[in-house]
Order: C-alpha cells, then structure tokens, then sequence
C-alpha cells in the first residue's frame, strides 16, 4: 500500500463514519485479535464500528476487551445485515478470498462501497478498493499494528489494542516459533508492551484454560487417532461427529492439535480432519518447502490421503 493510499484511507476513517469489520469463517486467534485491536482504533477515533464474525469461536478468545460486541452471523443474521446494508466502509481482516467467510459471503458480494483488506495470506484475491497484503508478515494482527502506525495513530495503541494484537500474533506464531516470526514482529510486541500489554497474562487467558473435554480430546487424538505415514512424512487425525459428540466438541477444542502431528521428527506434513454433521473440514500444516496452498493438488497427489482416510476412518 503506499503513502498515498494510507492517507486516503485515513482521510476516510472519519467521526461517525459506519464501518463494519468482517472476518474468516471459524475466526482464530488472530481473526478476533486482529478485528477487535482495529476496533479498539476506530472507536477511539469516534468512528461507528461493528465486527461481524461468520460463525462461533472459541471460549478461550472470549477474554478479549471489546468481545461482547462481536455479531455471530449464525446468532443474528438479521442484524449483521443491517449493518452491512447501512456501511460506509468494510475492513476484510485475515482473509485473501471472499469464500472464506461462510454464509457472510452473500452480503460482501451485494456490498458496492469501499473495503480495505489486510491479510497476510497468498495470493489474494482481487476483490477490495485497497489492499494492504504481506505474506512475511507473522499474523494480521501485525499488519494491524503497521496500518496503524502507517496512518499516524499509534498513540490510539493502549493496553486493550495490545491485549488483542499480541493475541493474534502469539496464536498465529505459534508462539513465535513458527518461521513467520521476525525481527520486526518483536519489535512490535516491544512496542506493546511499552504500552502497558503483560505478555503472560494472554498466555494464560488463552493456553491455560482448557476444560476438561478438551484435554481428553487431545488425549484421544494423540493415543488413538493420529496416523503416522513415515514413507510420505505425514501424519494426520481424523475424527468423526460421533467422536467429536463424545467429547462434547466445542469451537476451538482442536486448535493446534495439528502441530502435535507435525512435531514427529521426520514429519513435514500434517493434518486434521473433521466430520460434523453438515460437512468435513480439513486443516493442513508442513515445514519446509512443502506448500499447503494447493488444497486440490494435495488432495489428489499428496501423499494418498484419501485412500488411507477409507482405511482408518469411515466417513460418508
């Protein structure tokens, strides 16, 4: 994005100005972190923010300051809708294509006014006014932070903004051990913490506040449903509805399982699979230069995950 650009859309961000943020179906970490931390912005500014969200996400993101503003588009569609007919202005934060926001795709569709997205995913699509996209970022909530800054408001960056920023990057990191991580990532939590943001506070909102279903879901999944394929340097888990009920699943409870699989030495693809009632969701991990982007190439080629899916799990 350049100079120009930033100033255009600072020159937009205006008192009462309707602004709707949206973001990815099953929002993560740094889709809440991320949406609340411009929220927080914008409302310091006066704007008129609302966040939308597709679906549910999980309860250990429920702490953030702002959460009980958010719209789950499930719980009430009708007044996302309003929201979105009466915009001014959307922001499409930690998504590269309209598809990845569910049901919410109709009204980004319908919407004809100006959108900003902010994405640190590949190749994104061609869809927004203006487009602030950067793959070596570590998370969109890092991009949220240089937007910020970008635009000559980062004395709007307190304590809350913080919490919610450093939410998404940790989460997005992996806890900065992920590649994604760098230099200027730590300079940004510096920053945040310069700001009154107490770093092991967000790790025990969010990695220490498990419920006991979810831990022995993770148990299950380790013990007795992850599949290790040395000849392919894969591993996965593929867990039904009726598995997932037994649990008493909840949205979330199978956040960063995958990296368990990923961490087998050797491994350089890993994957969960769920079934629910109404379709099947897949996530994918790799290291090195093995890439995940080509969803349709891996199913097809990589590593014969369908024929081995048959043999260990029925799913219809």
């Amino acid at each position: 994005m350049t100079e120009t650009q930033y100033l255009e859309i600072k020159n937009l961000l205006t008192p009462q100005k309707k602004i709707v943020i949206t973001t990815h179906r099953s929002p993560d970490g740094d889709a809440v972190g991320s949406s609340l931390g411009l929220y927080h912005i914008l409302k310091e500014e006066g704007c008129d923010v609302s966040v939308i969200v597709p679906n549910a996400y999980p309860d250990f993101l429920k702490w953030m300051p702002g959460e009980d503003v958010i719209i789950d588009f499930e719980k009430n569609e009708s007044q996302a809708k309003a929201l979105m007919q009466n915009a001014e202005l959307v922001f499409c934060l930690d998504y590269n294509a309209i598809h990845r926001v569910g049901d919410v795709k109709p009204l980004l569709e319908e919407y004809n006014g100006i959108s900003v997205m902010i994405d640190h995913h590949p190749q994104p699509d061609n869809y927004a006014t203006y487009l602030l996209s950067d793959t070596n970022a570590s998370s969109t909530a890092q991009l949220i932070y240089e937007f910020v800054t970008n635009i000559g408001w980062e004395s709007l960056i307190n304590e809350n903004v913080g919490q919610c920023l450093y939410s998404g990057i940790v989460t997005d990191t992996g806890s900065f051990r992920f590649p994604s991580t760098s230099a200027s990532t730590h300079r940004v939590v510096a920053s945040l913490m310069d700001k009154g943001l107490k770093p092991h506070l967000i790790h025990q909102a969010i990695y220490d506040s498990n419920t006991e279903n979810r831990l022995k879901l993770l148990g299950y999944c380790l013990s007795e449903k992850m599949k290790f394929l040395p000849e392919y340097k894969t591993a996965f888990i593929v867990l039904s509805n009726e598995e997932l009920k037994k649990y008493n699943y909840q949205s979330g409870d199978t956040e960063g399982v995958v990296n368990y699989a990923l961490s087998i030495t050797g491994v350089h693809f890993a994957a969960i699979i769920k079934q629910n009632e109404e379709n099947i969701r897949m996530s994918f991990r790799s290291i090195g230069n093995f890439s995940v982007i080509n969803l349709q190439e891996i199913i097809l080629v990589g590593v014969g995950i369908q024929t081995r899916l048959v043999e260990c799990q029925k799913i219809h």
